[in-house]
Order: structure tokens, then sequence, then C-alpha cells
């Protein structure tokens, strides 16, 4: 990453696009702490993130990583409980069955809650694996390709309830996206990335140009409006 210098403001959601190798899962993972910080400064809610305990950063920040794995003999239920664990290190009480059974109805997974993960679609286990980053109940939700695996229906369908969960609750989401169409759509701010230098930011209108999408990716896009929502049309 080179002269990243970015302020997020509290709620709402911010889609982080750009090409393969751009930087997007790389500031991603700084701005959790799963990558160490080599130079800079980054701060959320005043904390600094290369210097605040795991346990309290843990409850001002979830992450969902690109590569998660889990145990195939897990069930829904105890995967999304594990958002509980900086909270309740292990030891559930009434309050985190009450959040934990929220989270299950607000991904639709209430049906699959005892379901083992290995049964689980790929769809479903993206869903289940958001819906533990949602458990840990934090004012920020970062979320790196949650989109992967979901085809177009459930695509939308979670990219929804993240937009209701950042308005209606106060989250802030930050979402790595391949797809600029669902960015369009639903994302409040698009930060688009280049070789590691950030190079728009901006509404998705200001951002997805012909020209900067050009810029980005490197082939010429037709962008439209419809109901006043930019739509990038890919020319072959």
């Amino acid at each position: 990453l080179h002269d990243i210098n970015l302020t997020i403001p509290k709620g709402g959601v911010i889609a982080l696009i750009g090409a393969n190798g751009a930087g997007k899962s790389t500031l991603l993972s700084l701005m959790s702490r799963l990558l160490p910080l080599q130079t800079g400064r980054i701060e959320i809610e005043g904390l600094a993130v290369n210097g605040t305990p795991d346990h309290a950063l843990a409850k001002v920040i979830a992450i969902l990583r690109q590569d998660t794995t889990v145990s195939s003999r897990l069930r829904v239920r105890e995967l999304v409980g594990f958002g509980r664990f900086p909270h309740s290190r292990g030891r559930l009480t009434p309050n985190d069955r009450t959040i934990i059974d929220a989270a299950l109805a607000q991904f639709s997974l209430s049906d699959l809650a005892d379901r083992f993960i290995e049964t689980l679609s790929g769809g479903q286990r993206q869903r289940a694996l958001v819906a533990m980053a949602f458990a840990q109940d934090t004012d920020y939700l970062l979320l790196d390709e949650p989109l992967n695996n979901l085809d177009m229906y459930h695509a939308r369908a979670l990219m929804l309830t993240l937009s209701d969960i950042a308005r209606n609750r106060g989250k802030t989401i930050v979402v790595v996206l391949h797809d600029v169409n669902q960015a369009a759509a639903h994302a409040d701010r698009i930060v688009a990335m280049k070789g590691g230098r950030i190079v728009a930011d901006g509404t998705p209108g200001e951002v997805l140009t012909p020209e900067t999408l050009e810029a980005i990716f490197g082939f010429s896009m037709r962008v439209e409006k419809i109901d006043g929502k930019p739509v990038v049309l890919h020319q072959l």
C-alpha cells in the first residue's frame, strides 16, 4: 500500500473495489490487525489498531476474512455463537443466546440452526459466517468478499440485509466487492483502489464513471443510470 489517507465516517456501507491485487484485502486486514502495521497509523473510535488489546478491539470491530475455515462438525448455531466470544469468553449468557437467535433470524438461518456446517451449501455457509461476525455486535463490521459462493438472488439479499443493518442500527460496514453493480446498488460510498493506492473515493455516482472504471480495470465500460443509480455494462 502507498500513501493511503482515508477517513470513514460512522454509519453506512463503504465498498472497496478494484482489480485483483489492488490492495483491498490488505487494507482491510490492516484495519482489523490481521496484518501488522509497518508504518503509519490506523485508528477506530480513537483506538490505535496496533496498540489496543485484542479483547478491547474485538468489541469494536468484527472481521470476516476471505479464507475463513471452520470445523465441519460444528452446527450453525455453534458457529454463530463464536461471535460472542469477546463478550462471554466461551460462557454464553441468556443475553448472548438472544443475540445469537437474532443473528440467525437476521440472515435467514433459523431453520438451519441445528444443521452441521458440512451439510450446508456454499452460499448457506457463507451467510452463517457473516452472521457469526454480526453476532459479535460491534459498531464496525469488516467483510472481505462476503458475496463469494452466493448466487444473484442471495447476493442481493445479503447486500440488502447489510444495508438495513448499517442504516437502521447505525453500523459501519466496510466490504470488499468485485461486483461493481452490487456496490452501485447498495453502498453509500465507494473507495476504488489500484496498485496499492486509492484512486477514487466518493458516492457511487461520483466513482462509477466510464473514465474512472477504465483507469481502475483497464478496459472500457458503459455506464447507464437506472432509478438514479449507475449501472455498469461490460463491453466485450
